[in-house]
């Protein structure tokens, strides 16, 4: 590296910050020498509570540090419980375009079309059944919101929630939510506190789906056997990566399968800190939180 870059040594410079964060920049990009070998790593990350805060913003540092793993030679991607239509646009804010990326809790995913950076094709989609488990759940929550993916991509739903990106949704009675096989079953009870929701779903017993119960009265619903860790499966193996060159990172319950998945294969599991205690029991090793921009601290460490 250039000595233009550093004071002289022995003495002490103070910058601005921002210059500061511009010499830190070039420190890590001298340090990233191409002569040393390194594994290709795949790294795998959830977007809600792991890449982004509630209010949408970024976690602190992610952006660089992502590029810094990307000029490592690594596949960074993410696997998230939203929706394609919900998912694209913080790839363009993190600027990259992975080749695959594993939407709707594992039960979607897409690959992206050569030539174009953000133009990706449904590659691999598993669907079920729903009306079953919509009945049951009707049945304890007759007041909830119900959301439901196509195959196709399409979501309908019954009530609007602020929380819900609805571009190109499209409102329908609950009849209708079960007229055809769907990938994701989406349920939020908004009166309901999070531990009385999580001993409800309990009690109700939903079976031949999986599902994971989110941070508030939030429920997610996949096909049987369905979760983060098979869709990232399928990346693995088209990547050609081998089983313990795995990274993932994330704070919820739909995380947990992906986190045994890659310990199982002598991977890393990081979950975020603010996770709760069984998510972060399910990982290999924690990070700080969100706000605190835990993922980038891992991701700098590569």
């Amino acid at each position: 590296m250039s000595e233009a870059h550093l004071p002289a040594t022995g003495s002490i410079k103070v910058v601005k910050p921002k210059k500061a964060a511009k010499l830190v920049e070039q420190v890590a990009r001298d340090t990233e020498d191409p002569r040393v070998e390194t594994s290709r790593l795949l790294i795998a990350l959830d977007i809600d509570g792991t890449l982004i805060l509630e209010d949408e913003s970024l976690s602190p540092g992610v952006v660089d540090a992502v590029e810094h793993a990307h000029r490592a030679g690594h596949e960074v991607m993410v696997a998230t419980g939203r929706s394609w239509e919900g998912t694209r646009g913080i790839l363009r804010v993190l600027g990259i375009a992975p080749e695959f990326a594993v939407c709707s809790n594992g039960a979607v995913v897409l690959k992206r079309i050569e030539g174009d950076e953000l133009l990706y094709e449904r590659w691999h989609v598993e669907t079920f059944d729903p009306r079953e488990v919509l009945q049951q759940l009707r049945d304890h929550l007759p007041d909830a919101r119900y959301m439901v993916e196509l195959a196709d991509g399409q979501r309908l739903y019954t009530e609007p929630l602020a929380d819900w990106n609805l571009t190109r949704a499209r409102r329908v009675t609950f009849e209708e939510l079960g007229a055809q096989p769907v990938c994701r079953v989406v349920v939020v009870s908004p009166d309901q506190g999070e531990q009385d929701f999580v001993e409800l779903v309990s009690r109700i017993g939903l079976h031949h789906v999986s599902y994971a119960v989110g941070w508030t009265a939030w429920l997610d619903i996949a096909p049987l056997g369905v979760d983060k860790s098979t869709g990232l499966e399928r990346v693995r193996t088209a990547l050609g990566i081998d089983p313990a060159h795995v990274l993932v990172m994330g704070d919820g319950r739909n995380d947990v399968g992906m986190f045994r998945w890659a310990l199982d294969h002598g991977g890393r599991a990081v979950a975020m800190a603010q996770g709760p205690q069984e998510v972060r029991d399910a990982a290999g090793e924690t990070t700080t939180s969100v706000q605190a921009g835990g993922v980038a601290e891992v991701l700098r460490r590569l």
